[in-house]
């Protein structure tokens, strides 16, 4: 790949799943329009640039978040404080962090730079869960119009990488976001809600949602940085208490 297109997303390879390009890198208007259509990346060290767009994919629609009675109890009783933006940085490099039950990171050097350059872009953001000065969970992804794309988030205590998502599918439920996109099926995602579009039916719905910042999107591949008009309007919308939180997705 040498420029900021993508081939038609029916070209990706069954096996593996979505697979669709490979090379290029990982340059904001690159990862813009890669997002806009559905695509995103995903590497491990040592490799090129991959870029994927499974089918079926795994989305999220916020008024079918699944509030489990652990989940209610840890947003009731713990005391959590909630933020967005706060540590964009911090947030990412957490995600990145090896994991018991994994072998090595996807999240290599060359992505935190590319998405702390979005960050810095207002297109992407994160979620913090905090105790005090403490930070012990929280997520991280892309918004385009009325969508936002999850890329990972990450736990230091029982349920906070959960409340982070609470959070932002608190947002969706205020009207900030249609869908949020959490890429590959998993049985953790499917307890929360999570549930399986054809790539068609996912794509059909991604193009409405993002929609308004379709020109942002153009005008960025053409080399004009254009940051969202809005801003941050919507990072003002979360509670900044988890037992809030809880009454909000309850009212």
């Amino acid at each position: 790949m040498d420029d900021s297109d993508f081939p038609p997303s029916e070209q990706a390879l069954k096996e593996p799943n979505g697979l669709l390009a490979v090379g290029g890198d990982l340059s904001a208007p690159r990862l813009l329009r890669a997002y806009s259509r559905g695509i995103f990346p995903w590497f491990s060290p040592g490799e090129p640039v991959l870029w994927w767009t499974p089918d079926p994919r795994a989305v999220l629609f916020p008024e079918k978040f699944k509030l489990s009675r652990s989940l209610r109890k840890s947003l009731r009783k713990c005391g959590y404080q909630l933020t967005i933006n706060a540590c964009f940085g911090d947030v990412i490099r957490a995600c990145a962090a090896p994991r018991e039950d994994e072998q090595g990171t996807w999240i290599v050097p060359e992505m935190i730079d590319a998405y702390e350059r979005l960050h810095g872009q207002g297109f992407a953001h994160s979620i913090e869960v905090w105790q005090d000065t403490t930070l012990l969970g929280g997520l991280y992804g892309v918004a385009l119009g009325r969508a936002f794309f999850g890329e990972s988030m990450f736990s230091r205590a029982t349920d906070t990488s959960k409340i982070a998502l609470a959070g932002l599918v608190l947002l969706g439920r205020r009207g900030y976001f249609d869908i949020i996109d959490c890429q590959v099926d998993s049985q953790h995602l499917a307890s929360l809600g999570a549930e399986l579009l054809t790539r068609p039916r996912f794509e059909q719905v991604l193009s409405k949602a993002v929609m308004g910042d379709q020109r942002m999107v153009f005008a960025n591949a053409s080399g004009n940085v254009f940051t969202p008009s809005e801003g941050s309007g919507w990072k003002d919308a979360l509670p900044s208490v988890s037992a809030e939180l809880l009454a909000q997705l309850q009212s």
